[in-house]
């Protein structure tokens, strides 16, 4: 949607922007003409509005195109689609789904009704916030319903507060609470002020390429000799030239000036009929080698007869672009004659009068905040730097994978040193160290800028910036082209389930009211954990977290979101509700229907702009259909986080015996008991332990053990088999994503704690120990979990489909399970080991152990021989399956084995 103060010149006209003009019909009907088309988009059913052949006979059937795509209704969508599929009968919940349905089509509707199309509805960034305009100024603008006065101050105007201000009734504010304000560029002294030459930043090695240095008259010259065919550049310098040559030729010089005069016109086919035949004997260069015909019924679709030689001639046409980039000036020569009216690196503020007095905010849409010297306030820094400073991509998005090996990551603690770390430590460090490991994709938290370190970036304050802590803009683009530039996908931990309570820094109490990106009352505030919950159902703030998630994709090319907590944004009571697994908890009055719709929407949208990104679901609740299509009633998420199975391990590791174990429940928890189980993200721990005070589970097991007595070692091989067992299982028993946090890789021994006052802001535990790389525990370790992830590479582990589980043994404490051509075999018993212990298998031939936690290069043990690296099937049923194999099991250990040759029975 484009400001009426915008100026738009041609050459971004045809080469940047897609325009999407609508008409209305009615009050429902839209007719969509889309001129240009270079991005994926969200698109509406279009209508023609002529159609053009080249006889007068009916048109030569075209070239078979695919069929269009069909509409909702003609689809015949199923809003509960997903509860057939997974047995659910319970009808409150199929109720509700109609109605959440009902309740989509109709947001969509209201949205409609002020934006073009879903896409417009979330590129809110391209207009609001800080931009340079082409015509010599800056334009900021800023929501903010609530207030009655709006000024920018900073250093850039000395912090006054009537300098470049918007007034309520004047230029520059509308009825929707959207503040505009322009800042102008300065003349230098001395120069004089350009005419046609705007100022246009070519973004090329030869950034001051458009500065010819010809005049205006010589390119249009230029223009007429070369483009231009004899006669068309008198309509370009009198634009009302043919029509009133049209309507002399009509009514004559001494025409009707007034309607009153105007007689009787006949049609326009008799009009056109007539003309032609008067003009019969002209030469064929005058006549038109179009003909329009209308049939004269109300509404008619028009045909334009022409010649094939006037098409092609029309297509190969182009617009003269070169010319019009040759009246453009590049950066050096606008510098020379204007200063910036906002400089880079300007430090700014908005400020608000409201009914409650003055105030200053950090604009919502600001791309980059810093905190002043006391740390109470920050600043918007205007962030354009020049053309040949900005940061140029290098690599293309990596493909999309069929299974995902995540590494979850901090830039703030990556750094072996007691301090907040940079992009820059983290691309020279973590960057090459994860593909080394064999992931496939990084995930970062924290990086969206937040007020306090400590609570590790879940406080958003500025939900468009990078965190400054750890570098500029430029800089979190570097690190992301260098993941891709490796392979590594890089997703983003979003926080859009609430925000940052503080007023000075964030978006509470914005323009003086507590309801303009919040709910009032008890709903807008979390209960336990003191932030602010959105306003979903509003149409700003849908704009503003839409616009939000698209911002990231666009600017700085991230593949994918980690949506957190979604279980605080779904219910009224922040997720902190005992759940039974009863439907009616999912459908009950405490659920926030705003919300759900706000998650279809954000999926939806991502997923038609950007067919590759990757959402990801953290919900404790687990609602039902996740990971179903929005048009079967699912949220449309690709995957979800298994929270339960950190949980379960952690309570086993700190409570239970570990003879007294339940393999039963092992496997049940890490199957999650659920639908979609394909699409189940499961780790082993994750950075949990650095906000719950909580020990990692490298603490736990390992410790300060050593090898120096018998009880001590006995106690470190149990830790190290434990940790591996642990960490094999959960990444293969599961479906198609695995997680692991920066560090446990190789077992990192102690636990995530931020700097906070209770600590005395100690950085001795908000760092990573990569040194312990060169200890032979830790290397044995990092070994393993390397060895593991090239198993997954290598033998598509996590991309075959779900596990075959056909030995669960609680008295032998036994889990075995079949995915694809590989055999599992996990022996949990503390003390039992079996020699000959039997498994079942379907496929009768050879099996070799392809990986074993007990090697000595893992700080195994070794009690496996080479002759038992091969093994061979046994014509015995076992397990429910046709054949059995006879494996060596020691005690906490887990081997496995693949199909290396088929025999025929």
């Amino acid at each position: 949607m484009l400001s009426l103060t915008d100026s738009i010149p041609i050459s971004s006209h045809l080469n940047d922007t897609r325009f999407n003009f609508l008409s209305q019909s009615g009050s429902r009907n839209l007719r969509q003409v889309t001129l240009v088309c270079s991005r994926p988009r969200v698109s509406f059913p279009q209508r023609n509005i002529c159609r053009c052949s080249t006889t007068e006979q009916p048109p030569p059937q075209r070239r078979k195109q695919r069929p269009a795509k069909q509409s909702d209704e003609e689809k015949g969508i199923d809003p509960v689609g997903f509860l057939t599929k997974y047995g659910i009968t319970h009808k409150a919940f199929a109720q509700f789904l109609r109605e959440r349905y009902k309740s989509l089509k109709d947001l969509k509707d209201e949205i409609l009704t002020r934006h073009f199309s879903l896409k417009e509805m979330s590129t809110g960034y391209e207009l609001l916030g800080m931009h340079r305009n082409v015509q010599h100024r800056v334009d900021f603008l800023e929501w903010a319903p609530g207030a009655r006065y709006c000024a920018l101050v900073g250093d850039f105007n000395g912090w006054s507060t009537t300098d470049n201000c918007a007034r309520e009734g004047h230029f520059g504010h509308d009825d929707c609470g959207y503040w505009f304000i322009i800042l102008e560029d300065k003349l230098r002294q001395g120069e004089e002020p350009d005419k046609l030459y705007f100022q246009q930043y070519n973004y090329v090695d030869d950034y001051d390429k458009g500065d010819t240095g010809n005049t205006i008259e010589e390119i249009f010259k230029k223009a007429n000799d070369e483009y231009w065919e004899p006669g068309e550049d008198r309509f370009i310098k009198s634009r009302y030239e043919v029509a009133a040559k049209l309507y002399e030729e009509m009514f004559g010089p001494n025409g009707p000036q007034t309607e009153e005069e105007l007689e009787e016109m006949p049609d326009a086919v008799t009009r056109y009929k007539a003309w032609k035949e008067q003009h019969k004997n002209d030469p064929a260069s005058n006549l038109p080698s179009y003909d329009v015909i209308d049939n004269g019924k109300e509404y008619d679709i028009f045909n334009i007869i022409g010649d094939p030689e006037s098409f092609q001639k029309f297509r190969m046409k182009q617009p003269p672009i070169a010319y019009w980039l040759e009246t453009k000036k590049g950066r050096k020569a606008w510098l020379q004659k204007y200063m910036p009216g906002l400089p880079h690196g300007s430090k700014y503020r908005v400020y608000f009068n409201t009914p409650n007095g003055p105030l200053e905010r950090v604009p919502a849409w600001a791309t980059y905040v810093i905190p002043d010297a006391d740390g109470k306030q920050a600043l918007a820094v205007h962030w354009e730097p020049p053309p040949e400073s900005a940061y140029k991509w290098k690599h293309k998005h990596p493909l999309k994978p069929k299974s995902l090996r995540i590494y979850e990551c901090h830039v703030g603690i990556c750094s072996q040193e007691p301090k907040v770390s940079s992009f820059s430590d983290f691309i020279s460090k973590v960057l090459p160290h994860a593909k080394e490991a064999g992931y496939n994709a990084i995930q970062l938290i924290g990086v969206v800028e937040h007020k306090d370190y400590f609570t590790v970036g879940y406080r958003v304050t500025n939900f468009y910036a990078v965190s400054s802590r750890f570098g500029t803009p430029d800089d979190f683009k570097r690190l992301v082209d260098e993941a891709h530039g490796l392979g590594l996908l890089v997703f983003l931990e979003i926080v859009h389930s609430y925000a940052a309570a503080d007023e000075m820094v964030g978006l509470s109490l914005f323009d003086g009211t507590n309801d303009c990106y919040f709910h009032t009352g008890k709903r807008g505030n979390h209960k336990f954990w003191g932030t602010r919950m959105f306003k979903y159902g509003d149409l700003d703030v849908l704009h503003f977290l839409l616009s939000n998630l698209n911002w990231w994709v666009e600017e700085y090319h991230v593949d994918g979101f980690h949506f957190h907590s979604l279980s605080s944004m779904l219910y009224t009571h922040n997720g902190f509700a005992s759940f039974t697994g009863d439907m009616d908890e999912y459908c009950n009055q405490y659920v926030d229907k705003e919300a759900l719709l706000y998650l279809i929407l954000a999926n939806e949208v991502l997923h038609a702009l950007h067919p590759n990104v990757i959402t990801i679901a953290e919900d404790a609740t687990l609602y039902p259909g996740l990971c179903d299509p929005t048009s079967q009633g699912g949220l449309g998420f690709d995957y979800f986080v298994n929270l339960s199975a950190s949980e379960m391990w952690l309570a086993l590791l700190e409570n239970t015996p570990d003879h007294e174990w339940s393999m039963s429940k092992i496997v049940s928890t890490l199957m999650g008991g659920r639908q979609n189980v394909d699409k189940m993200l499961l780790y082993a721990e994750n950075h949990n332990q650095s906000i719950s005070g909580g020990r990692s589970f490298a603490e736990i097991l390992i410790g300060n053990s050593s090898r120096k007595s018998p009880a001590s070692q006995e106690s470190f091989l149990r830790g190290c088999s434990l940790y591996k067992m642990i960490r094999l299982i959960t990444s293969t028993i599961g479906g198609h994503a695995y997680l692991n946090f920066m560090g446990n890789e190789f077992g990192h021994p102690k636990r995530v704690e931020f700097p906070m006052p209770n600590n005395n802001f100690s950085f001795s535990l908000a760092n990573r120990q990569w040194d312990l790389l060169e200890n032979d525990v830790h290397n044995q370790l990092f070994s393993f979990d390397k060895d593991m992830m090239d198993l997954h590479e290598n033998g598509r582990i996590l991309s075959r489909g779900l596990a075959n589980i056909h030995h669960v043994n609680d008295t032998t404490m036994v889990i075995s399970y079949l995915r694809g051509p590989n055999l599992f075999v996990f022996n949990f018993h503390p003390v039992n080991a079996y020699e000959r212990y039997t498994i079942g298998v379907e496929e009768a031939g050879e099996y070799q152990v392809t990986l074993n936690t007990d090697e000595k290069k893992y700080g195994g043990r070794g009690l496996i021989g080479h002759d038992h690296i091969v093994q061979r099937t046994i014509s015995r049923r076992a397990d429910g399956m046709r054949f059995c194999l006879e494996v060596p099991l020691p005690s906490r250990s887990a081997q496995v084995y693949k199909l290396t040759r088929i025999l025929r029975v």
